[in-house]
């Protein structure tokens, strides 16, 4: 999740240039026939769930043809994992980009800053932009312009087994502290595990980061951080959940093993956000929806701290169909397209008028994370901001494994930084 990034000057003018010439997308044209219709084709890069968010995305985005009906769709969903080298590929050869892209939030400014997508400043993509949360469009904003639409917004919390719960006689742990102590009595009461820690992503450290009121970098100041005092304690505080017990980690494929043992009942609580909800109710756990309970994530000693995250929808510069390109995007985040998903997929919307409407109002998972949203960290958006996740994920593994200390992993994530960030303190 979340790779690294070629910012160097030559590769932002090569991307600027391809992006002026017109470079091939992968479709067939098009553009607006003489009576003003849009036709062509839009090649859209899902990088949604495979299995249960891709299912919807894919249907909705396939309806787009019902309002345009000259105009065609390619979807293709690309594991969110290789998406953003794969894009930042093919714009930089000029061969293969899709016209459209599902971009991570700490995407977009770093694609904006290597010339890879359009300007959507005074296009239909942001039809009533004014509707949009601010924090929502905050990432999506670079050098005083707008490069992307957002689709979803989201952040974290802990999902928790009401019936493991009641069984251990447990409350929901507020601190982390709590934690522990709920996870100690889960142990012993029913032999489950407590907590499932995703040890091969970095967002997933985030919370216990920001918990412990530190960051990876401070952008106003041009300041790195991640290896004062506060990170380190944030290292020491997950490895302390592995060492106790707590709770049980992974180097590899955590998503999958993280999935299965709290859907099969194996833990008792997970780390997720709202992408997360749809899949965790096809577990056997909960065929029940009722028995799956979500709380914020436990408190660190500086107090509850969640990332903020979601997607936006950005195109690409070099598109041959910018037209029917900036109709898809604003028909993809519209707030008719963003209730259905949120209906379908518990997924929260970026539009203010989306969460007055009563299927979505009444929505138990909609209505808890959306406080969380509201209160959660932004990240920076920098265009290095992607990047940032690359030497956490390895350091943050190798602290969950043994394999170094907090103060060692903490040390190695800061000279990294200072490599890439070569200006900043």
């Amino acid at each position: 999740m979340r790779r690294g990034i070629a910012a160097t000057a030559l590769v932002a003018a090569l991307g600027v240039t391809l992006a002026a010439c017109g470079s091939d997308s992968g479709s067939n044209g098009g553009g607006s026939t003489g009576s003003g219709e849009l036709s062509g084709t839009v090649t859209w890069w899902d990088t949604s769930t495979v299995g249960s968010e891709d299912k919807v995305f894919k249907k909705v985005a396939e309806d787009f043809k019902k309002k345009y009906p000259k105009v065609t769709v390619k979807y293709v969903n690309v594991p969110f994992g290789e998406a953003q080298n794969k894009f930042k590929n093919a714009a930089q050869s000029g061969s293969g980009a899709p016209d459209v892209i599902r971009s991570e939030v700490a995407w977009t400014p770093e694609f904006a800053d290597l010339g890879y997508l359009a300007p959507l400043d005074g296009t239909p993509a942001l039809k009533e932009a004014d509707d949009f949360l601010e924090q929502a469009a905050a990432s999506t904003k670079y050098n005083g312009k707008t490069y992307a639409v957002p689709q979803v917004i989201d952040s974290m919390g802990i999902f928790y087994n009401k019936k493991i719960f009641k069984d251990a006689g447990v409350a929901v742990p507020k601190t982390i502290d709590e934690l522990k102590t709920v996870s100690a009595k889960i142990k012993e009461k029913t032999g489950k595990t407590g907590l499932y820690l995703r040890g091969d992503d970095p967002y997933w450290f985030l919370s216990f980061l920001y918990g412990e009121g530190g960051d990876l970098v401070d952008a106003e100041q041009k300041k790195i951080v991640i290896d004062d005092e506060k990170g380190v304690k944030a290292l020491a505080t997950v490895k302390d959940l592995v060492d106790s017990k707590a709770a049980i980690t992974d180097a590899t494929n955590g998503w999958d093993n993280m999935q299965s043992s709290f859907k099969d009942g194996k833990v008792a609580m997970m780390i997720n956000g709202p992408w997360a909800v749809a899949d965790t109710y096809a577990g056997k756990e909960f065929a029940d929806k009722a028995n799956l309970g979500i709380a914020p994530v436990p408190a660190g000693s500086a107090g509850q701290g969640a990332p903020q995250g979601g997607h936006n929808l950005a195109v690409y510069a070099g598109s041959k169909n910018l037209d029917a390109s900036y109709a898809f995007a604003e028909y993809m985040t519209s707030a008719e397209t963003q209730a259905t998903v949120a209906k379908e997929l518990s997924l929260l919307p970026t539009r203010q008028s989306v969460y007055i409407k009563p299927d979505i109002a009444t929505n138990e998972m909609i209505t808890f994370f959306k406080p969380v949203v509201d209160k959660a960290v932004q990240r920076p958006w920098i265009p290095e901001g992607g990047s940032l996740f690359e030497p956490v994920k390895v350091e943050y593994t190798k602290v969950l494994t043994g394999q170094a200390t907090p103060e060692a992993g903490a040390k190695a994530i800061g000279d990294s930084y200072r490599k890439l960030l070569k200006d900043w303190k």
